[in-house]
């Protein structure tokens, strides 16, 4: 029993102090750099570019170079939401040696598609064309997404005409990371948004345009997600591998479709383990313990 109460007692005092425990993977990390930010970039130009909707904001490891980048879409039904919920995600990655962007998109009712995924193509296009100045690598994009950002970048993955038209060559897309993200739709039921043409809705869906040559993906989908969204995920993750493409799912526990995105701005986070994880496999990023987890400071 003194045996017992001793390695209990250990184990306690190994979850305060922020060190591994057996059995429990160690919390990886890509560093602890301090967070440049550069905020409201125009990435439309033009007389016709929205004030608000056409901005972007980086999140950049200061003083570093030749880092990877990731582009972040928020969620929102295609009719709201904003970059601004994700700024503490945002400033994590970059403190980890991930540049990160995030950017606003036009809504409906204002536009319909293709118009929300236009705008975050041509805003992955402005960081393409101007990342290397702040130390980026243009040849090593990531795009993420949650709910309908998750499908836009999705999208853009899979049919590579948005990419193309924005002149972003598909060969510098390192890797798509959609959360709880949409692949398929059903015909009409989303008006505002698609308009009422079955075309439209089918050739919005990203399971359509799965033929290979597309970039990795790691799918994340929350295990209490909005209903379907799973088997939604399991269903694109499949075709994208019969398809020739490297896709892995990541079914993440205790989360629903908030928290999945919301609980990521912790480093010990699964979802954010994973993201890293996925990173550092497709790009430049070196990943080791953090300090955090060997019971130093965070």
């Amino acid at each position: 029993m003194r045996t017992l109460r001793l390695v209990v007692a250990l184990a306690v005092l190994g979850l305060l102090s922020g060190r591994a425990v057996a059995g429990t993977p160690a919390v990886k990390s890509g560093g602890n750099f301090e967070v440049k930010a550069v905020r409201d970039i125009d990435y439309h130009g033009g007389k016709d570019a929205d004030p608000v909707r056409h901005r972007l904001d980086l999140f950049l490891p200061a003083e570093q170079k030749d880092y990877p980048v990731l582009v972040f879409v928020h969620g929102g039904a295609w009719t709201k939401g904003s970059r601004g919920g994700f700024e503490k995600l945002a400033r994590l990655l970059a403190r980890n040696g991930v540049g990160t962007a995030i950017t606003n998109y036009r809504l409906s009712p204002q536009v319909q598609h293709p118009a929300h995924t236009q705008d975050v193509a041509k805003a992955v296009a402005w960081v393409h064309g101007n990342i290397a100045r702040y130390g980026g690598r243009p040849d090593q994009l990531f795009l993420s997404g949650h709910s309908a950002g998750g499908h836009l970048v999705a999208l853009l993955g899979t049919d590579p005409t948005y990419l193309e038209a924005a002149g972003v060559p598909l060969k510098d897309i390192k890797g798509v990371i959609p959360i709880s993200g949409v692949y398929t739709f059903r015909p009409g039921s989303m008006p505002k948004v698609f308009g009422d043409d079955k075309e439209a809705y089918r050739k919005a869906a990203p399971l359509t345009h799965v033929k290979g040559q597309h970039p990795p993906f790691l799918i994340l989908v929350a295990d209490s997600d909005l209903k379907g969204f799973d088997k939604m995920a399991e269903q694109f993750c499949d075709a994208l591998g019969k398809s020739g493409c490297t896709a892995k799912v990541i079914n993440v526990k205790d989360r629903n479709h908030g928290t999945i995105v919301g609980q990521m701005t912790n480093l010990g986070d699964p979802g954010t383990q994973a993201v890293l994880a996925f990173i550092a496999r497709h790009s430049s990023l070196k990943l080791h313990e953090s300090e955090a987890a060997k019971g130093g400071k965070s």
